[in-house]
């Protein structure tokens, strides 16, 4: 759960092609909680930054900081004697740098890059992600719309290995630019988790998701 809100503009006001620059902050907690009746918190990421972008024709560029750690969950310690003394404190500051483009309305590329001034517990300096988003531009209407998106992530701690998303699914986006998702997720690589950063995992699943 988290969200990105901007706080400052100076450009156009189209939220759905906006042009100019704009200072945002950003956090979320992302946690994972068991299957089972109990629904015990096994881990939890904390993230928050500070993103500048600007876009220009249909160039957006980002710039900015942001700082990850990673908190065993205390249901999984107190099921699982002993993990604290081999607990990872997994801590990410991060200065980042970005790039999209859309070469036709219904396509954006993407590529980001990030190096860690701060990186304790198995993070390494350098991260790496990439990807591309597909769906109609625009207003969708009551009817929305269909869409695809990939990413694949690679760390520095993978020797530039790391993990590939995809999602696919419907999407709706009014006239403030919000969206609204339904689809179905595939995850394949190392763990999204960083309590469990060297692990490889597969996750799929659907769900129902709103982007602010």
């Amino acid at each position: 759960m988290g969200a990105r809100v901007g706080i400052f503009r100076y450009g156009n006001d189209d939220p759905l092609y906006p042009q100019g620059w704009q200072l945002d902050i950003e956090g979320a907690a992302m946690a994972r909680l068991t299957l089972d009746d109990m629904r015990d918190l096994d881990t939890v990421d904390f993230r928050g930054g500070v993103p500048l972008t600007y876009g220009i024709d249909n160039w957006q560029f980002k710039l900015g900081y942001y700082h990850l750690s990673s908190h065993l969950g205390d249901e999984y310690a107190i099921n699982n004697p002993g993990s604290l003394d081999n607990r990872v404190n997994y801590v990410r500051d991060s200065f980042m740098l970005g790039v999209s483009w859309y070469p036709v309305d219904f396509m954006r590329l993407y590529a980001e890059a990030a190096y860690a001034f701060n990186a304790t517990d198995g993070a390494e300096p350098w991260e790496f992600q990439f990807g591309t988003e597909l769906s109609r531009p625009g207003i969708t209407g009551f009817e929305g719309s269909p869409f695809l998106a990939v990413n694949v992530h690679l760390r520095e701690e993978h020797n530039f290995g790391g993990d590939f998303t995809a999602e696919a699914g419907w999407l709706w986006r009014g006239h403030t630019g919000h969206v609204l998702r339904v689809g179905a997720f595939y995850f394949n690589g190392k763990s999204s988790q960083y309590q469990f950063y060297d692990d490889s995992q597969q996750q799929i699943g659907v769900g129902m998701w709103y982007d602010f």
